[in-house]
């Protein structure tokens, strides 16, 4: 079997035994029923040498194995420090060669110490490596920490599929390994809310760097926790959001990839990984501008419209005068806008609570959806009203399947497609990651699309009516009575959401926000006052 030794060992089979034959370059320290670890030391070494300048490391590479003196660490963490003072570690070429040279000196010098736990502090690194030899793989848990983070994984992870008779973990912190502005804004494309505007970026901690002696750490089973201190203490709001990034070396920029969850308080930030690599807290600063007003508008607008939505569902229930097939219509487009204003209201910032926020996120999709498919219904009774007048009623189980079972089936798929596109690191709202957002404008776009259709035919079939039942009718109040129904018909469709669509754009967003806002928060009011305070027939039902 070639998985035994391994493609860099030739495998000898022994009466009842076999053995394993590394190849040049390679090593299985001694253990000769184990794999080969490691690239062609010979190679390394010179490569360290000429990086680290470790004149005082003794490389025997004729043996293919690492002597280390009692200075070991020390020098290691002396050259490690004679490269960041320089300054030179600015682009993302030198990064890479800079940690790859770190993680692979550290795979070096684990096996060779002798003691379970080595600590070294020079003025610009700490490192601190554990080792476990036995003929038995260690079990249990492995907790590492230098002046600026910890470090936490089992010993099962550390030692993975095969054990040469030794295993090591090794975290060591840069104190000042700073991205230069470039790398910074060098961002991968996989983060969600980096894809919003006026975004600036910083490091909030210091740079470390996980390595241990399994050599497949790409896809860990178990994710491994890094606690890190933040450099500056601010407390996590709406213009400040912690991420968890590694260095990935293809793209020469922090990623957010293999992050299996973060949580953060204005001291500290826990991330947890599926792989090992060189590990850091970001900082996103968002534009804060204006944001008091924006917050102020909005909260007073959906109080607003929660008291007129409800003074609507109060009037469609029990007022028998106007009771029909659009009466059924507004209760429900009511109830619908009620709880996503109260939901929105009241969680749309519960971003400290993952599981939460995401049950925010999902019942805001479910009910705003939920609303639009009540105002094609709408549009659809408008037609059917104007246009086939002898067909002008739909059956309530046939609504109630449009209104509230698409959006159920919508949210289910979703929620099983990427479960964790419900809730942002800045709102339970939906996620710009892999377009999950679309989830939602999908559907909306098909609604305006489809009542924009309904909306035409309506206003032209009205316009004949009109010309038809008042022939002396002016000119001038035609196109204001045609202005007013066409105003009114387009506000209750969700015609001001067509604002929300230029939120994404690069210019102009400021005033399409306020646009937004006031108008969608003030749905519920538009709709109390033309189909309550208007309507003829609830004010003589009221009288």
């Amino acid at each position: 079997d070639p998985d035994v030794c391994g493609r860099n060992a030739d495998c000898s089979n022994h009466p009842g035994s076999y053995s394993c034959k590394c190849h040049h370059g390679y090593s299985n320290y001694g253990n000769n029923q184990s794999k080969c670890f490691g690239e062609n030391y010979n190679s390394r070494a010179n490569y360290y040498l000429h990086h680290f300048k470790c004149t005082d490391i003794f490389l025997d590479c004729s043996v293919y194995h690492v002597e280390a003196n009692e200075n070991f660490m020390e020098n290691f963490c002396s050259s490690t420090d004679e490269l960041l003072s320089e300054g030179n570690i600015a682009d993302s070429e030198t990064l890479n060669q800079f940690l790859d040279a770190v993680e692979n000196s550290m795979r070096l010098i684990g096996p060779q110490l002798k003691e379970p736990v080595t600590r070294m502090e020079t003025h610009n690194t700490f490192a601190e490596v554990a080792v476990m030899k036995s003929q038995t793989p260690p079990s249990g848990r492995v907790t590492l920490s230098t002046d600026s983070a910890l470090f936490s994984t089992s010993w099962e992870t550390v030692v993975g599929k095969s054990y040469p008779g030794f295993a090591f973990a090794a975290l060591v912190s840069y104190k000042d390994l700073n991205s230069s502005r470039d790398l910074l804004h060098k961002m991968s494309r996989e983060r969600s809310d980096d894809e919003e505007r006026r975004v600036t970026y910083q490091l909030n901690s210091k740079v470390v760097t996980a390595v241990v002696s399994n050599a497949e750490t790409k896809q860990l089973s178990e994710p491994v926790t890094l606690v890190f201190t933040h450099e500056e203490e601010r407390a996590e709001s709406e213009g400040v959001v912690y991420s968890c990034v590694y260095w990935n070396e293809a793209e020469g920029a922090w990623s957010e990839k293999g992050c299996e969850g973060t949580w953060s308080n204005s001291t500290h930030t826990v991330c947890y990984w599926s792989h090992f690599s060189s590990f850091a807290v970001l900082m996103a600063l968002y534009s804060v501008q204006n944001a008091f007003e924006s917050v102020l508008i909005t909260r007073v607008g959906l109080v607003l419209s929660l008291v007129c939505l409800f003074l609507c569902i109060l009037t469609f229930k029990f007022c028998r005068s106007i009771q029909g097939t659009r009466n059924s219509i507004h209760l429900h487009l009511s109830i619908c806008l009620f709880n996503a204003d109260l939901i929105f209201l009241c969680g749309i910032s519960s971003t400290h609570n993952e599981v939460a926020c995401g049950i925010v996120a999902g019942l805001l999709h479910f009910f705003f959806l939920s609303a639009f498919c009540w105002m094609l219904l709408e549009g659809v009774q408008l037609y059917r009203m104007v246009v086939l007048v002898f067909h002008t009623t739909l059956k309530h189980l046939y609504m109630c399947v449009v209104g509230y079972g698409v959006p159920l089936v919508i949210v289910t798929i979703s929620a099983i497609a990427f479960p964790k596109g419900y809730g942002t690191k800045r709102h339970c709202w939906l996620s710009l990651n892999r377009y999950f957002i679309l989830s939602f404008f999908i559907p909306v776009c098909i609604v305006m699309i489809l009542n924009c259709f309904f909306f035409i035919i309506t206003v032209w079939k009205l316009a004949k009516k009109f010309s038809s039942l008042n022939p002396d009718l002016s000119k001038l109040n035609q196109i204001r009575s045609f202005t007013v129904t066409a105003v009114a018909q387009l506000c209750v469709l969700g015609g001001t959401w067509i604002f929300g669509f230029f939120l994404f754009q690069e210019e102009g967003t400021e005033v399409m926000l306020y646009l937004f806002i006031i108008l969608n928060t003030l749905q519920g009011a538009l709709i109390f006052i033309m189909h309550c305070l208007l309507s003829k027939q609830v004010l003589t039902h009221a009288t």
